[in-house]
């Protein structure tokens, strides 16, 4: 199982319904399978996740933020993880609002 404790990762792309950008940064904490993080920065305001983290280090998470126009932001995720040459992790994402219009998009965070 890869382990997300106390790393910090960075957006480097996002699909066009998504509020993360390249100034959110993402503060992990994993306890055995239970992950949680904050973030914040760009258009976020303040957020924070919760997920379960499985063997092969897939992420499941559901988030919330509060954005720059102060709307509360709400959504499921799923994560998968590659790991890259330096042995940072860059993370596919899978997501979709579960509040507003319900759109769904992708997404790619790194390890910083």
């Amino acid at each position: 199982m890869i382990n997300y404790n106390g790393k910090k990762f960075r957006s480097v792309n996002n699909t066009e319904n998504g509020e993360v950008g390249a100034e959110t940064l993402f503060y992990y904490e994993q306890e055995g399978e239970i992950l949680t993080a904050t973030y914040a920065g760009g258009q976020i305001l303040k957020g924070n996740l919760v997920g379960k983290v499985d063997e092969q280090g897939v992420i499941e998470m559901r988030y919330q933020h509060l954005n720059t126009q102060l709307e509360f932001k709400t959504g499921c995720c799923v994560s998968t993880p590659e790991i890259l040459p330096d042995g940072k992790i860059r993370l596919h994402e899978k997501w979709q609002w579960t509040s507003g219009d319900q759109s769904e998009g992708e997404s790619i965070i790194e390890e910083v």
